[in-house]
């Protein structure tokens, strides 16, 4: 069973890396290395030319942006309100609150594909199709982060709390000052994975834009155009190009959520 566990951990790793490393490596394939046979992993001329197509003939920029900026907003927003409501529930007694955070996380049992035309719905009679706010107005609420925060804010005893506020803390100093640094790891995984799935969302932000100037780069990567006559290049291009700052975040950000995984949630 020991020497099991190695091989499939290592089946599993190459089988998540693949797409990762072929995307780069099809990234600077010519034209007749994609319609070679048999099929090609690397390529026998490499060119830089798809990634400079990639932004000179489609609008790649400008959907890059929309996807930073909505991604960046959305992050902040979700985490904000995440955290705020953490806190209420943790350290704060009103009546119906149990049956309130219950309601809250049973949330997540809807399927967010049964609410697709609702929030589409109301979205449009907000006036929101088009704009920023109607793009991350579906990934605000986030259940699993008020859930996991809250768990890692129950670690402190309110007695702490109520101490600082004898000692005249107010509730935002004590929140900022010892429940987020003891809460850093799970508080940047979740700002990571946040900023991971608004940025990769596909499916909404489609159906809220109609203005090219307005889509997001995985709406926009569908719009190279490319495909149609195989030139897959500038595609695999600007994929990698998506591709390489969240590599990069997760490698810088790797221990901060390795400790985030490891720590137990306990409650009081």
């Amino acid at each position: 069973m020991k020497k099991i566990t190695p091989l499939l951990a290592t089946l599993f790793s190459l089988i998540v890396v693949f797409p990762i490393v072929y995307s780069f490596s099809a990234s600077f394939f010519s034209y007749t290395d994609f319609t070679s046979i048999p099929p090609r992993f690397f390529s026998s001329q490499p060119t830089f030319s798809n990634y400079t197509r990639a932004f000179l003939e489609s609008n790649l920029a400008g959907f890059l942006s929309n996807s930073l900026i909505t991604a960046t907003m959305g992050t902040l927003i979700r985490l904000s309100i995440s955290i705020l409501t953490a806190y209420t529930f943790t350290f704060f007694t009103f009546k119906g609150r149990d049956v309130l955070f219950v309601l809250i996380i049973a949330t997540m049992l809807l399927p967010g594909d049964a609410l697709l035309i609702e929030n589409f719905i109301t979205i449009r009679h907000l006036g929101l199709i088009d704009t920023y706010l109607g793009i991350i107005s579906t990934s605000l609420l986030a259940p699993t982060h008020i859930f996991m925060i809250r768990q890692y804010f129950k670690m402190v005893s309110s007695e702490y709390r109520e101490a600082a506020i004898i000692e005249g803390c107010s509730d935002s100093r004590f929140l900022i000052t010892l429940l987020l640094p003891i809460s850093q790891g799970v508080v940047i995984t979740l700002a990571l994975q946040s900023f991971t799935g608004i940025f990769n969302d596909y499916l909404w932000p489609l159906l809220v834009t109609n203005k090219e100037s307005m889509r997001t780069v995985q709406v926009g990567i569908t719009m190279l155009g490319f495909s149609e006559n195989l030139d897959y290049g500038p595609q695999f291009a600007a994929i990698t190009l998506l591709m390489t700052p969240v590599l990069i975040a997760f490698i810088l950000l790797n221990k901060n959520i390795k400790e985030s995984v490891s720590t137990r949630f306990t409650g009081r």
